[in-house]
């Protein structure tokens, strides 16, 4: 059954959003596949990357951290042992298994594992990637994503978090994409949880005369006078921040779904695009097809421009049938 469905969301994936790069991008809402196919494959793996862009994802997702050698490296916690097999190689270092105190080499040696309810293999799915369970470098999923490009014949856009307020990140980051060509018109999103990391980012692209579009990751809230704002996590806990402050350093926001403390609403969307910003949601994380589509149409139908999806065939079915009935 989900051979079968992989095949059929690849060719509805075509139909719907045809061979073109990012210029029909804006067209229709996007489908970010968070962690790559995560609800399915082992996260942040190429194999995973390459399963959700065969679903017709619009982006890959990888967050970044770094190696003790200063590698950036697609993986989402800053230690090792949650998603790979790093305890039955390695003892424990500084007490644990950070990311920050294993080389890229150390690191490369690793597996990673399915969590949640990914699984070691997906039926009708054979990867092309010769180590496609490993931790990547953000090059090697640099490169990846422009070789699946040509592949299915469409621009796949990439999607990085910093998942550090650090210096060395941004510059990684930057120079990693400026390096590959990547610029203001290309399918890209740069994201963080800190708005002093992407103020910093935006300073120094703007000095690199390269503006890549940049996402403020938070929670949608609401001032007393009514108005929305983007809140973020601070040392005190959630602050505010104003839709016009977050628009003069970001294009976009992403909010988390289906929190009843900071419900996502009509309202936020409208006074976001009104702002010049873009609004994606996090995370649709719904296995169950029918609510998973439920899920998706409710924040389609409030104006959301893209959703951070475990399930991507699940995101992309709803939302191509969602555009094909506007």
């Amino acid at each position: 059954m989900k051979a079968f469905s992989l095949a059929a969301v690849c060719l509805c994936a075509l139909i719907v959003t045809g061979c073109g790069g990012s210029d029909d991008a804006p067209a229709q809402p996007q489908v970010i596949a968070h962690r790559g196919a995560s609800g399915y494959l082992p996260e942040h793996t190429l194999g995973g990357y390459e399963l959700a862009i065969r679903m017709g994802a619009d982006f890959i997702e990888p967050d970044l951290q770094i190696t003790k050698d200063g590698a950036l490296v697609a993986i989402h916690d800053d230690t090792l042992n949650r998603t790979t097999n790093v305890a039955t190689l390695f003892a424990q270092r500084n007490g644990g298994y950070k990311v920050a105190d294993f080389t890229l080499a150390e690191i490369k040696t690793l597996t990673v594992v399915p969590t949640g309810t990914g699984k070691v293999s997906y039926p009708g799915f054979v990867p092309s990637a010769t180590s496609p369970f490993t931790v990547p470098t953000f090059q090697e999923v640099v490169d990846f994503a422009k070789k699946q490009s040509s592949a299915v014949g469409r621009e796949v856009g990439i999607y990085p978090e910093a998942k550090q307020a650090d210096p060395v990140m941004e510059d990684g980051i930057l120079k990693t994409l400026n390096a590959n060509g990547y610029n203001g018109t290309s399918k890209v999103f740069i994201q963080s949880f800190s708005d002093a990391t992407l103020r910093s980012l935006r300073t120094k692209q703007i000095a690199q005369n390269n503006k890549m579009p940049l996402i403020l990751l938070g929670v949608a809230t609401t001032a007393a006078d009514g108005s929305v704002r983007m809140g973020v996590t601070g040392a005190t806990g959630v602050q505010p921040l104003t839709l016009k402050d977050v628009a003069s350093f970001n294009e976009g926001v992403g909010v988390l779904i289906n929190n009843t403390t900071y419900p996502v609403t009509k309202a936020f969307i409208d006074q976001a695009h009104a702002a010049g910003l873009k609004v994606h949601g996090w995370t649709f994380a719904q296995a169950d097809a029918t609510l998973a589509a439920a899920e998706f149409r409710k924040y389609l139908d409030m104006g959301m421009d893209g959703m951070f999806a475990n399930y991507p065939d699940l995101a992309v079915t709803t939302r191509n049938a969602y555009v094909q009935g506007k």
